[in-house]
């Protein structure tokens, strides 16, 4: 049995094609999500991919945790069903209050693209088991809204909790509080990720294979995979 992950489409979506091609490289089948549908097709996970959804009007991320798919994929991540944000879909999932915080104007105030090497802080999440704690990895960013703010509660729960998924090593791109890439919820089965792993799944067109850890991390709890 081949798990069926869904890689979710909104206008303005760059990198869906990349997430459903890093998804099959994993060994499952990516299914093709309509941000308009209300229907999730059984799949055993989620993705929202990079872009600029809805070109980032308002705020990156605001408009589309509106969309009809949303309000079911909510439901079903508060249920247990793996998701994983990468970038604008990062965005998305603050937005819609499934992570906690917010992607703001990166410090700089210009866009970012580069090779980023991030540290692997919790190994123990749906989309992180197949790093080892503390691995370092290299993939690409590239962002002008990627600066995690959070309130010192909140930062003070991730850190305590573990809930810091990933950091940013050696420099911090965009200004992100306490160097945090990524997060998850306190589950571990919704996590947010403002690099990209699904551009860095082989060594012949990334700057590593090294993202590929992400997509494979989910199958480990499903059947056949």
């Amino acid at each position: 049995m081949t798990a069926r992950v869904g890689v979710i489409t909104f206008p303005g979506s760059l990198d869906d094609r990349d997430a459903a091609r890093a998804v099959l490289l994993a060994g499952a089948e990516p299914v093709p999500l309509w941000h308009a549908s209300t229907d999730l097709g059984e799949v055993d996970a989620v993705v929202l991919p990079g872009g600029f959804s809805y070109g980032d009007y308002l705020r990156a991320g605001a408009i589309a945790r509106f969309a009809p798919l949303m309000e079911r994929l909510a439901d079903a991540a508060r249920g247990g069903l793996p998701v994983l944000g990468i970038c604008n879909g990062f965005q998305v999932l603050c937005e819609s209050h499934l992570l906690p915080g917010a992607l703001t104007r990166n410090a700089s105030l210009h866009f970012v693209c580069r090779a980023q090497r991030l540290r692997i802080e919790n190994s123990g999440t749906e989309w992180t088991r197949a790093y080892e704690q503390g691995q370092e990895i290299v993939v690409p960013i590239k962002n002008i809204d990627g600066r995690y703010l959070a309130d010192q509660k909140t930062l003070d729960e991730l850190e305590s909790e573990g809930r810091v998924v990933a950091r940013y090593v050696d420099v911090n791109p965009n200004g992100s509080l306490n160097d945090i890439a990524g997060i998850c919820n306190e589950a571990g089965n919704v996590v947010g990720l403002m690099p990209h792993p699904e551009h860095a799944v082989e060594a012949l067109t990334g700057p590593s294979s090294e993202g590929l850890g992400f997509f494979t991390s989910v199958l480990t709890r499903m059947v056949g995979a």
